[in-house]
Order: C-alpha cells, then structure tokens, then sequence
C-alpha cells in the first residue's frame, strides 16, 4: 500500500550548546522517562494506522502529529528512521459501515485510507517507510500464526460453527505490563474495548482473537489454520515483526491502545520471538469535543479535512496540536483555532526581518525542550518570545530569521 507524499524539510544541521544528546520520552510500561532510540544508527519506530471507515478527527490528528515529532527529533539528533505504520483495512467496524451505508467495504476502505493520506500531506507528517494493509499482511499473519503453534499458546475454541482461533496470554511472560492494569480491570476494559472476555470455549477470558474463521457473507482468505481472516492485534504484530524485527524502539498510538491492543501485541510477540516486542511503549493523550473522547462511535468529532475546507491553514491546525503536551488529555474549541493562526501570523512576520535575539540560543533551548518528552508547547513559547522581540524591537542579525525558519520547518513541522 501506497503512504502519501513526502514534504520537502529543509537539511537543517545547526550545532547548538546545552541540548541534551538524547531524547527522553514517557514510557507508558515503566511509568517513567526514559531515553528512546540508538545513540546512533536506525531508530525504528511503528505507530497504530487507522481502521478507515470514517474521516480523520483532530484525536486521530494529535497521534500522528505526536509521532511525527518524534520522528523529527530523533532525526535533528542525526539519527535515521525506519518508521511503519499498518491500516486496519479489513475489521468489523469497517464492515458494519460499509453495510450500514451500502458501499462496498473495499471501496470505503480505499476512500477513507486516501482521505487520511490528503491529511497528513497538508499537516506535513514524514510519511512511513513502510505503510501495510491488514489485507496485504495476510501472508505474514498466517505464517507467524504458523511459528507460534508449537508453543501451545494458539487453539481453537470449541465451538462447533465457528472454532476460531485464539491465543493464550496468561502464558506470556510478563502479560499486563504495558498497561499496568489488574486482571479484573483488564477483563473490564477488554469487553469496553470490543474484546469476548465471555465467549464459551476460551481457555481464559483474556484470550485474544488471532483467526476468525469464515462467516456467511463477510470476506475470507485461503489458510493453513482455515478460511478466514486475522484478529486486529495478531495484524499490527505481524507487520511490525516482519518491517522492524523485534525489539525495536518506540510502540506509538493513542493512550486508548495501552490496553488491549498493545498489551496483546507484546505478548504475541514475545511469545513468538522470546524477545521484547518494543523497548518503549508511548502514548499520545484523548482530545475531546462536547465533554467527551472524540470517538467516531459517538459522532462528537472535528475533522481535519472539514477544517481544511472552512480554509484554516493546515500549519495551524499543527501549531493547535502542538500548543498541547503530547500526553495531555485535553478538550478542543475554536479558540485552540483561534490562537494557533495569530501564533502562526506572528511567526511568519518575525521570520520576514532582523531579530533581535541570537538565534543559537533559542534553538537550543527549543531543542532541550524537544528533547525532554517532547515537550511542544516550551519550544512554541521559545519561538513566541524571540518572534515578539523581533517584531517589537527588530534587529540587524538578518541570519537568525533563516536558521529559525529552518528549525521550525525541519523539527515543529512547520512551514513559514
């Protein structure tokens, strides 16, 4: 599958004093910080894609926009990125809706998926390297399915209409550590979350889907274990053990995957490999609307491509993601629209004439902020302080406007 365009990002290389050398990043598993990616070298990187049955809301936006901040720092650290990313383009939702609406599932799929693409383009996300259908990954499912068997950990319920496949996570070695949760809670929120904690024949209710074999009428697919198609966790573990290897650096998406969805992947996984799936488990926070999670469940949700059509310039709807921590839970109003546009205005005149503040400093002081669980809104501030010196007071360094607009472009994302 096709990602989307890349932007062009300017080669900013500006040595700075003060930085820190590596970036520290909230670990959702250890409850702490700790450093992320290799000293130097390929940091690897996948973020949770989207299930494509419905428009990209600003919650869905906030993730993608926070994992390209990460993906910018790491490479203003020097490093490379191997970043993948899945799309979950086969899934009860989507079908549901393709029903609901009469479209066929694979055309709504497609339709949406593109519409996503369109998104990330005008919000200047780094597309990834690697950017794989659930229906693509078929192949590699099957074949770690086929690579867990002998451990035991994979079976069938009995049920003799449907003898799905599932795998065992109480016998994961260190099974409830991503999302720190008790077992009742889990079983709780496994059934919040779409999960079976009930159905008859599973060896635990915490048991996950990996193969759900043929119904009438859905799509299915020619297999060793069955006609059929794979469970949502089994597909994100495949792609990521088959793109990045085991392991690797940073497991990304919304808090609202902690538990089940990443906490299944990193038990297939180790299962599979005897290894840990990713050495840090990070979460971007909810963005609500209305008092609520935007959730296209509910309906309560503003959509980056309506926004884009009202004319809001897709820099400040960025310039709106980032004025907020990353890890922050937080509600979205016009004023959040509001403020980024005149900050934006603000920015793009001050980078027009002389500044007044040396730009080494603020870069890196921007850069430490960065550097620090991506903490966004410091640098902003950083910015917002020497853009106001340089339209109040100007300046004869006709330099630092450059550099600046270099590091906001190259790092932030944004283009003035």
């Amino acid at each position: 599958m096709k990602a989307w365009s890349a932007p062009v990002v300017p080669q900013f290389r500006f040595e700075t004093p003060s930085a820190p050398g590596r970036l520290r990043v909230h670990d959702t598993a250890r409850s702490r910080l700790v450093e992320t990616g290799p000293e130097q070298g390929t940091a690897r990187l996948y973020v949770c894609g989207i299930t494509p049955y419905d428009a990209t809301h600003l919650g869905h936006a906030n993730t993608y926009v926070t994992f390209d901040l990460l993906n910018r720092v790491w490479r203003d650290l020097g490093l490379e990125v191997h970043y993948a990313q899945n799309v979950t383009d086969i899934d009860d939702p989507l079908l549901e809706r393709a029903q609901a609406t009469g479209q066929d599932w694979t055309e709504l799929a497609e339709d949406q998926t593109e519409l996503f693409r369109s998104d990330m383009e005008a919000l200047r996300v780094l597309p990834p390297q690697d950017y794989v259908g659930a229906v693509e990954s078929i192949p590699e499912v099957v074949a770690l399915l086929e690579r867990m068997k002998p451990t035991g950990t994979i079976y069938q319920v009995d049920d003799p209409a449907h003898p799905d496949w599932y795998f065992t996570t109480s016998e994961a070695p260190g099974f409830g550590q991503v999302g720190g949760l008790s077992e009742q809670e889990m079983i709780a929120r496994f059934s919040e979350m779409g999960g079976d904690p009930e159905r008859p024949g599973k060896r635990h209710p915490l048991d996950c889907l990996v193969w759900r074999l043929e119904r009438e009428g859905e799509p299915a697919w020619d297999s060793s274990l069955g006609r059929g198609r794979p469970g949502w966790h089994i597909e994100c573990t495949a792609i990521a053990l088959d793109h990045l290897g085991a392991a690797f650096d940073v497991q990304g998406g919304g808090s609202d995957l902690a538990f089940p969805h990443h906490e299944m992947c990193a038990a297939e996984a180790t299962v599979a490999t005897g290894k840990p799936f990713a050495e840090v488990y990070m979460h971007s926070g909810m963005v609500a609307l209305d008092g609520e999670k935007m959730s296209k469940s509910k309906g309560n949700l503003e959509l980056v491509s309506r926004l884009r059509r009202k004319g809001h310039d897709p820099m400040a709807i960025r310039l709106a993601l980032l004025a907020h921590h990353y890890r922050s839970d937080w509600e979205w109003s016009g004023d959040d629209m509001t403020r980024a546009e005149t900050r934006l205005a603000h920015w793009r005149e001050a980078v027009q004439q002389g500044a007044a503040l040396d730009a080494t400093q603020v870069i890196a002081d921007a850069r430490a902020a960065l550097r620090t669980d991506l903490d966004a809104p410091s640098a902003l501030g950083l910015i917002d302080a020497w853009a106001q010196a340089s339209v109040t007071v100007g300046g004869d360094d006709t330099a630092a406007p450059g550099l600046v607009r270099d590091f906001v472009d190259a790092v932030l994302g944004v283009a003035l």
